[in-house]
């Protein structure tokens, strides 16, 4: 369709005075996406789906191994931080990033970014507890899980888009 002219009274539209009535161009093509601030928002909202999802199973696991299996508690999270870390991979893999490639290689560079965090997590619970003195079990909490989980959780979002699942992959995500 284009603009065309049609004396008043005549043809579609409303009665004009002879000026030309435009009506809307048709250009065919799809409608276009998402902003790069929306598409930001639902990987975000996708990693932490996916990262909630792992720590539940880590946790389940974990709590599992140490009851009813009656493993040591260094045996029991091992196994437990590497089926969340599996879990957590695949959440990323087939929802949040599922057009990036993936592969062993993906998988052991996640494995190696969520080790970083879990570093990361220890260090807080040793600069606040042996550093700075705060030694009860809500200093080592709230340094641990609370402060050393912010970081590490924004040090694994970064390691997981960067190195992990690169940019051409994040075209949208399970979420939106």
């Amino acid at each position: 369709m284009s603009v065309t002219e049609h004396p008043a009274g005549t043809g579609p539209g409303p009665a004009t005075s002879g000026a030309a009535v435009a009506e809307p161009v048709d250009r065919g093509g799809p409608a276009p996406g998402p902003g790069p601030r929306a598409r930001f928002l639902r990987e975000v909202a996708g990693f932490a789906t996916a990262g909630l999802l792992a720590y539940a199973a880590d946790l389940g696991l974990f709590l599992w191994l140490r009851g009813p299996a009656g493993l040591d508690p260094l045996t029991a999270k091992a196994l437990s931080f590497l089926a969340g870390c599996s879990v957590a991979y695949a959440g990323n893999a087939l929802g949040t990033y599922r057009h990036a490639a993936r592969g062993p290689r993906q998988y052991a560079v996640f494995f190696a970014v969520n080790i970083a965090g879990a570093l990361v997590q220890l260090l807080c619970i040793a600069v606040s507890h042996y550093g700075l003195g705060f030694t009860s079990r809500r200093a080592d909490t709230v340094s641990g899980a609370g402060i050393g989980m912010a970081i590490a959780t924004v040090l694994r979002f970064w390691g997981t888009r960067t190195l992990v699942f690169r940019g051409e992959g994040r075209v949208g995500s399970w979420t939106g």
